[in-house]
């Protein structure tokens, strides 16, 4: 009997998570196409990035990356003694992320995790505000995962997009991984959404052409500084 190749798990992604190499795209139904920065991704913390890591710093709290991927920010958490930890469908890439220092669980977000409503920071970066294609759905579990007070830093669009699609991941010779439920939002739409799930708003930013938000779980609140 043949298995049916699941996205992230046994199609492109994965074996470019395999052998560390791109490029990879997402494929919309018209044939347009979004770079996926796998060489950003694989490779050391830079530009935007230490920007999300001077917020996780400046909490001092326990961070969970939703969706790690290849581990750098959770690898770099830990050198810094933030404790940190990764969840990523994607065996490879949490076989990576182990390879260079980093902890992480091969499970879906939506799947049981350590330490639900203790966590003081949750990271959706590098796009994952698109796993499963329903933003409302995940934005809720996101607030459920961190304490009260706890921070979500999210990265969004720099324009303002609210959309749902179905895309296939592409790799190098036109390879594709099967179809599914993908979404794209910017930053007053993900705040809009994240509003009915008990998430505010505290600061936006952007850096090196990336955009982001942070949204506080409603609960005690915490000081926070805007920064340029």
């Amino acid at each position: 009997m043949t298995t049916a190749t699941l996205p992230w798990t046994d199609d492109p992604f994965a074996e470019a998570m395999r052998t560390g190499r791109g490029p990879l795209w997402l494929r919309r139904p018209d044939g347009t196409r979004q770079v996926l920065e796998v060489d950003r991704w694989i490779g050391p913390v830079a530009g935007a990035d230490h920007g999300l890591l001077l917020r996780c710093l400046d909490s001092g709290r326990p961070v969970l990356d939703i969706g790690c991927g290849p581990g750098r920010l959770v690898a770099e958490l830990l050198a810094l003694g933030v404790p940190a930890l990764g969840v990523d469908v994607t065996r490879d890439a949490v076989a990576r992320t182990l390879g260079i220092g980093g902890l992480a669980l091969c499970r879906s977000v939506f799947e049981r995790l350590p330490g639900e409503g203790r966590w003081g920071t949750a990271l959706l970066a590098d796009g994952n505000l698109g796993i499963g294609g329903d933003p409302d759905a995940l934005l809720r579990r996101a607030a459920l995962l961190l304490a009260p007070g706890g921070h979500l830093l999210v990265e969004v669009e720099p324009a303002p997009l609210d959309e749902r699609l179905t895309v296939r991941v592409e790799g190098p010779g036109g390879r594709l991984g099967p179809p599914f439920a993908w979404a794209r939002l910017g930053a007053d739409a993900t705040v809009r959404r994240a509003a009915p799930a008990g998430l505010t708003e505290i600061e936006r930013w952007s850096s090196h052409g990336r955009s982001f938000l942070a949204l506080r779980r409603d609960g005690p609140r915490s000081a926070a500084r805007d920064r340029s």
